[in-house]
C-alpha cells in the first residue's frame, strides 16, 4: 500500500467514526427533545457502568460463574456507600485503594 491508500483508509475511518456522532448532534441541536426521552437518556451512563462493573464484581473462574465471596464485591460496597455519601471522587478512590490493600493484607 502506497501513502495514498493510508491517508485514503485514514480519511474514511475518520468519517466513518465522525458523521455517526455528528448527525444526531446536528440534528437535536435545533429541537428539544421531550421530557420523557430526556429522563431516559440520563439513566443510560449508569446502565453501562453497571454493566461493565457488575460482572467482574460477582463472577469468576472459567468458565465464569456466579459468587458473592469475592473481595472485589465487599470492597466495592462501602466504597460505592461513600461515594454516595460524599459525593468525593478523590475520597472514593483513596478508600477503595485503602480497602483493597486491607484485603490484599488480610487474604494473603
Amino acid at each position: 500500500m502506497g501513502s495514498i491508500d493510508y491517508f485514503l483508509l485514514l480519511l474514511g475511518m475518520g468519517l466513518v467514526t465522525y458523521i455517526p456522532r455528528w448527525i444526531p448532534l446536528f440534528y437535536l441541536t435545533r429541537r428539544s427533545l421531550p421530557p420523557l426521552i430526556v429522563q431516559w437518556l440520563d439513566l443510560i451512563p449508569a446502565a453501562i457502568l453497571s454493566a461493565l462493573l457488575l460482572p467482574p464484581l460477582v463472577t469468576t473462574g472459567e468458565p465464569l460463574y456466579f459468587t458473592l465471596y469475592l473481595p472485589q464485591l465487599w470492597v466495592a460496597i462501602p466504597t460505592l456507600i461513600f461515594a454516595l455519601w460524599t459525593r468525593s471522587l478523590g475520597g472514593t478512590v483513596v478508600l477503595g485503594m485503602f480497602l483493597f490493600w486491607l484485603v490484599d493484607i488480610f487474604m494473603s
